[in-house]
């Protein structure tokens, strides 16, 4: 079961318990021995996981050991997380073998293993760049929203606090320090910095 002298495991996920996860457990069997696939059925939205945290503990994978998986979003599907594994693996000297990315398989000599580096670098680079450029699609979108949604003459935030209809008669009240603010607060169920934003408009009339 070794490979360059390391152990060999597999990691398969699917995002729920209803999805199967045959079709990657095949796949992965024709490189990893049974009982070395470790599998979670979670979503990928973060690297959170039981089984794949499991294999990154102080039990789990080791430098000189080799991982493999079917494709990179079985990491996470989000793509700084995705970066941010491979830079771990990298750290750790843990090859990392992606079943639909070929240049991950590649067998190089003794002595040549900065072929590898290189090649985990530039996925580290070209997923860095696509990171980013979805933040920036995500950014322009959001105040592209934001600015119909105004020019729609929508009100975006929190709904605006109404002044109350016994406002007037409870603001006499308070000045006349007959009750205390803290008092006139609770009576018109409204917060301390609401209370003097009222006061202002309201002395402002």
């Amino acid at each position: 079961m070794s490979e360059d002298n390391g152990r060999i495991f597999g990691y398969a996920r699917v995002s729920s318990k209803e999805q199967n996860l045959d079709r990657q457990l095949l796949a992965l069997s024709q490189y990893v021995p049974d009982g070395f696939i470790l599998y979670d059925k979670a979503s990928g939205k973060d690297t959170d996981r039981p089984k794949y945290q499991a294999l990154k503990g102080a039990l789990g994978l080791r430098e000189g050991d080799t991982l493999y998986i079917t494709s990179l979003d079985r990491l996470s599907r989000n793509k700084s997380d995705i970066k941010a594994e491979l830079e771990w693996f990298k750290h750790h000297k843990v090859r990392l073998k992606i079943l639909d990315l070929p240049t991950s398989l590649v067998e190089v000599p003794a002595g040549q293993e900065w072929i590898i580096d290189m090649i985990t670098n530039i996925l580290v680079e070209v997923l860095a760049s696509i990171a980013e450029q979805e933040r920036i699609t995500i950014r322009k979108r959001q105040r592209e929203g934001i600015d119909a949604a105004r020019a729609a003459g929508k009100h975006l935030g929190r709904p605006k606090a109404v002044m109350p209809e016994n406002f007037g008669e409870v603001y006499k009240e308070w000045k006349a320090d007959k009750i205390t603010a803290r008092y006139a607060m609770k009576k018109l169920g409204l917060k301390r910095s609401t209370f003097y934003r009222f006061v202002k408009i309201y002395e402002g009339l």
